[in-house]
């Protein structure tokens, strides 16, 4: 299971991790403009949160999150993952998806929802963007995370599979073929799109493993220092627009403005 706070994993989560948190860190600052109250606890939502990659690390960080995923297994890593980390108590498993939202959580109640890849999988993405924006209370935030069109392309390019390459760019879900595990994928516009016409203002957009994926693995492991470099290139990268458009994710923050 990675997780943010581990070094190697980090390469996957690292951009998405610091946007996370530095968005949670103003929305407690705006719930406490003096800085003269008791630290304010969010409400985070995680929808499709499986194993608690992200809601662990964000519930370390002082927050109540509630992780809604379909599957039992992962609700029960999530549990024991959550008992490691001591944060049990401010970690709340319940068994549902994006689609049936509001049968297991409340509409408005929470500050701030993870989507992270669960529109992939959704026949619809623009009902998941809806659903995630209306369980948001006013001037809350969403962290949306998806795999990204022009990162699959690169990929199956490089791979030698060039005729796999061209069906993405032609698909209008962005898959290669019949054997291609992700049932659909996204350009930076399409996203914003999504999120913008839910009702946000889009606030950031990142490339995610725009060289995390295409770097060999022992390379990172064996050069004294590697790590480091790449994590920082990918941190630099992800804001770049031209080097977003080739990432296998694409991150966009949105936030709903009171009133």
């Amino acid at each position: 299971m990675s997780d943010p706070m581990r070094p190697r994993a980090s390469l996957r989560t690292a951009v998405v991790w610091d946007v996370l948190r530095e968005a949670l860190d103003r929305r407690m600052k705006s719930a406490d403009p003096g800085g003269h109250g008791a630290r304010p606890v969010l409400d985070v939502l995680d929808t499709g949160g499986g194993t608690g990659n992200f809601a662990v690390p964000v519930a370390r960080q002082g927050h109540r999150v509630t992780v809604v995923d379909p599957s039992p297994n992962a609700l029960f890593a999530l549990e024991r993952r959550a008992a490691e980390a001591g944060v049990a108590d401010r970690v709340r498993g319940v068994q549902g998806d994006a689609h049936g939202l509001f049968e297991v959580v409340e509409p408005g109640g929470f500050d701030a929802v993870l989507c992270h890849g669960v529109l992939e999988y959704m026949e619809d993405a623009a009902e998941g963007v809806r659903n995630a924006v209306a369980a948001l209370r006013p001037s809350g935030t969403l962290s949306l995370l998806a795999a990204g069109m022009g990162g699959a392309v690169l990929a199956r390019a490089l791979a030698g599979h060039f005729a796999e390459a061209q069906q993405v760019l032609a698909d209008p879900r962005g898959r290669w073929g019949e054997g291609d595990p992700v049932p659909r994928r996204f350009t930076p516009d399409e996203l914003t799109a999504l999120v913008a016409d839910a009702g946000l203002a889009v606030e950031a957009v990142h490339g995610v493993r725009v060289f995390a994926d295409l770097v060999p693995g022992a390379l990172v492991d064996s050069e004294p220092g590697a790590l480091e470099a790449l994590l920082r290139l990918e941190a630099a990268a992800a804001e770049v627009p031209a080097l977003q458009s080739v990432a296998t994710q694409l991150h966009v923050l949105g936030e709903r403005e009171s009133g």
